[in-house]
Order: structure tokens, then C-alpha cells, then sequence
């Protein structure tokens, strides 16, 4: 075992280990296990009820508890302050990574990117409005995807320079809650983003219309306000682009409809679900104008409701997330 880990997991659960335990499972089958820390982020270790064989196999581990979790950002932000591997990776309780996922990434971050992402693959495809979800916010990553460098990566999937985002200090919180905000800043301040479609994974979508439409109001609230706030928009600025939010719906559909004419891209999907899609992207818009008008509210705080436990919020099971392939190696004892 080397002395540190080359990639450290950030993997928040708001309640205990089970609601976990799948993605854990994922992370052991990685061809490059041994040298994956794996941090737990917790509201505590004592009601956590940490399976310990579970992370046999791993470089090592770890639990950071910081209390009852009302914020997915700040979870992530403090998982990443205590990572020990220089490039950190953001995992979900609902997407499932393949077993080459990891060193892909790794391999990647041999070239100076600041930041790379994978290519997603729906776990769930049983319906349309899990593929609605899926492209309105994972649409240019889907598999296939074309290796190179990007605008921007899969939120809450994508791996990071560690040293980078410790540069922001305390707003990496609120970074964190909206990715593609982190993303246009590290590209403004001259960083360099990058699509590795051999990292993959099988991401749970939303299926059921109620979830999905609250989820899509408050997370369209939560990326205006955070884009305006870390902007340091003026009034008059936030409330000219609140009152352009009516066009947004037309503006993504419209880019949706590009990523999907890609080669080797589903035939015919953008026509079976435009209606989904135009009912999803238009609740975004609208949380959106709040957004910018208002701020976020309790946006980030319901936002909460919807990021984990993702088997709530489905009509499915995922069928499509791969088996988990058992290594039979097995690495140095839990540190």
C-alpha cells in the first residue's frame, strides 16, 4: 500500500450506512481500489452503523461527522477538507460507477484539468420522465460521449485538483450546491475542464412527476441564486435576467435537441419526451426567476429532500447499473 491514496471518495449519507451501502459496494469493485480513501460524511459515527467489511479493500477510510446535514454542498465541501489524495471525486447514493470508473479518472488527471467528469449512463430507463431528468441534467454527458475538453462536467459526479477547491475557502459550500457555477469560475480563472467518457456511470433519475417537478423548481432556484450571489450581481442585474427567465425553457430545450443529434445518441428520444421535457425545463425556469429575484430561500434546505434516497422518488428499481464485480485482493486494514 503506498503512504497516501491517489483519490479520495466523497460519499455523504444524511441518516446511516445503508442508504449508502450499494454506491460502497460500486467503489470496492473499482480495478483500483487499493488506492481509493474512501470518506463517509456523517452526522455521527455512533449512529452511522458502519459495516466494517464493507471497506476492507479500500487504501482506507474514514467518517467526518458534521451533524444533521441540511445542505448537500456543505457535506461535500467537508468531506473534501479532510481528503488526503490530491484529486478528489464527488459520489451519490444513486449512481452506480463502473468498475473502471476511478483509474479512467486518475489517468486523466495526469494532465493538468482542474477538474474531469464521466460519461452517464441511465440506471433507470423505465420511463420517460426519468429520461427527461437525465438530459436536463446530464444531456451532454450521456453515453456515448466524445473525449475532450468541455465548459462543463456532471455536478456532484465529477473529480477535482483537491488544492483547487481548497482555494475557496468557505464559499466552496455554496460552489458545491451548484456545480456548473464552480465550473465557469475555474475556466474563467484560466483552469481547463475535461470529458473522460471511459470513466462511467449509471446515475438513478427521478420517475415520479411529483418529486421531479419540486426537485426541478428548487434546484433551478438554488443555481440562480448561487450564480448571482458568487457573481456579486447587482440588483438590477438579477432582476433583468428574472425577468429573461421565460425564454430559459426554450434556450436548454433547444441544446438538449443538439445533444441528442450526436452519433450513436438514442433515435427518435428528444420527440418521445419533449413533452416531459418542456414541463421539467419550464418549473426550472420559474425556480430560476425566484432565484434571481429573491435568492435561494429555503431552496437548498428542500433541495435536501430530493438528493438522497433516490428509491423514494422512483417508480423503478435501476436496472441498468452494471453488476458489481467482487475483487478477491484485498488491501491493508481500515485506517
Amino acid at each position: 500500500m503506498t503512504a497516501s491514496p491517489a483519490l479520495s471518495v466523497i460519499l455523504a449519507t444524511p441518516d446511516n450506512y445503508q442508504t449508502i451501502r450499494k454506491t460502497v459496494q460500486y467503489l470496492r469493485a473499482q480495478t483500483v481500489h487499493k488506492q481509493i480513501e474512501l470518506l463517509v460524511v456523517a452526522p455521527s459515527a455512533a449512529t452511522l452503523g458502519l459495516v466494517e467489511q464493507d471497506l476492507e479493500g479500500f487504501h482506507s477510510s474514514c467518517v467526518v461527522e458534521v451533524g444533521s446535514i441540511r445542505s448537500a454542498g456543505a457535506a461535500n465541501a467537508a468531506g473534501i477538507r479532510r481528503a488526503r489524495a490530491p484529486v478528489v471525486v464527488l459520489a451519490e447514493d444513486h449512481s452506480f460507477p463502473r468498475p473502471g470508473w476511478a483509474e479512467a479518472l486518475l489517468q486523466a488527471h495526469s494532465q493538468p484539468w482542474a477538474a474531469v467528469g464521466p460519461a452517464i449512463l441511465n440506471a433507470n430507463p423505465q420511463n420517460s420522465i426519468s429520461w427527461a431528468d437525465l438530459l436536463m441534467g446530464y444531456g451532454p454527458w450521456i453515453e456515448p460521449a466524445p473525449a475532450g475538453e468541455v465548459d462543463f462536467l456532471p455536478g456532484h459526479n465529477s473529480s477535482y485538483k483537491r488544492e483547487l477547491l481548497l482555494q475557496y475557502g468557505p464559499a466552496l459550500d455554496a460552489m458545491l450546491e451548484a456545480e456548473t457555477v464552480l465550473h465557469w469560475d475555474l475556466r474563467a480563472k484560466g483552469h481547463r475542464l475535461y470529458l473522460e467518457p471511459a470513466a462511467q456511470t449509471a446515475h438513478t433519475n427521478f420517475s415520479l412527476a411529483s418529486s421531479w417537478l419540486n426537485a426541478c423548481f428548487h434546484s433551478g432556484r438554488t443555481f440562480a441564486a448561487t450564480r448571482a450571489q458568487q457573481g456579486g450581481w447587482s440588483w438590477l442585474r438579477r432582476l433583468a435576467y428574472a425577468g429573461g427567465s421565460p425564454l430559459i425553457p426554450l434556450v436548454r430545450l433547444w441544446r438538449i435537441l443538439c445533444d441528442l443529434s450526436r452519433p450513436g445518441r438514442p433515435l427518435g428520444l428528444g420527440i418521445r419526451v419533449a413533452p416531459q421535457l418542456l414541463l421539467g425545463l419550464s418549473v426550472d425556469g420559474l425556480g430560476q426567476m425566484v432565484g434571481y429575484a429573491f435568492g435561494a430561500g429555503a431552496a437548498r434546505q428542500r433541495l435536501m429532500e430530493y438528493e438522497f434516497h433516490r428509491d423514494r422518488h422512483s417508480a423503478q428499481s435501476p436496472i441498468h447499473a452494471g453488476p458489481v464485480e467482487e475483487t478477491t485482493e484485498q488491501s491493508a486494514p481500515r485506517k
